[in-house]
């Protein structure tokens, strides 16, 4: 039986494993699954002593389902993290994490509105236009935890800005979200190619200074 920390998968059978390699292991008695939801006393459990880190993959997405360690482990670490976070000190550090975040995140914020809107480019005839549309894409993209394209890292924040606009286009100025797209794979990648076509030339317009009458504008009418 392993009595090192790895990463395990649920057993069929009640307080059982199933290890990278396929065995199959029991907990051990004196372990109790501790349940996710707490990253400080999961982090400091892991850190503890021997561990079972249970992850279950459903398709490409990986659920954590808690982790296996020594009951009386969890339970004086659990003791320790409740008497630190009902100190002071503890609680004037998440202010000024909190703090820290706040700033952090406001000045994302206003570095994605300006990159909206370097992307735009509009002519300055409608530049009125542009600061509202940055602001509506920006209100809309940027909230942590909303898992849109402007909140990862995996791209430069000039690309992220150009996403969030052909979403917000695609959604707010064409049909897409009441199409009947078939079961066909490919098909709705395909689709949302055309339409991000189609916002493409719908911006060169207004980039372009072309006199666009109020009745006639799909982001006045979508801003509205």
């Amino acid at each position: 039986m392993p009595n090192d920390s790895r990463i395990v998968r649920p057993g069929v059978e009640p307080r059982t494993v199933v290890l990278q390699d396929g065995m199959v292991c029991e907990v051990p008695d004196d372990w109790e699954l501790l349940p996710p939801g707490d990253a400080a006393l999961t982090r400091r459990v892991k850190a503890a002593g021997p561990s079972w880190t249970v992850q279950e993959k459903r398709g490409r997405k990986t659920f954590s389902r808690g982790v296996w360690a020594a009951a009386e482990s969890i339970a004086t670490i659990r003791s320790l993290l409740a008497a630190e976070r009902r100190s002071d000190a503890y609680r004037q550090r998440r202010a000024a994490d909190a703090r820290r975040r706040d700033a952090a995140h406001t000045e994302y914020v206003a570095s994605f509105r300006a990159a909206v809107l370097d992307f735009l480019a509009f002519d300055p005839r409608h530049a009125e236009l542009a600061g509202r549309l940055a602001l509506a894409i920006s209100e809309h993209a940027t909230p942590v935890g909303s898992g849109t394209v402007a909140r990862t890292k995996r791209i430069p924040l000039s690309q992220r800005a150009e996403a969030a606009v052909i979403a917000w286009l695609r959604h707010q100025t064409t049909a897409y979200d009441h199409l009947r797209i078939p079961r066909v794979k490919g098909k709705r990648r395909e689709i949302r190619r055309q339409l991000a076509a189609e916002s493409r030339q719908l911006l060169d317009r207004y980039r372009h200074g072309e006199p666009i009458a109020a009745k006639h504008c799909l982001l006045r009418q979508a801003l509205a």
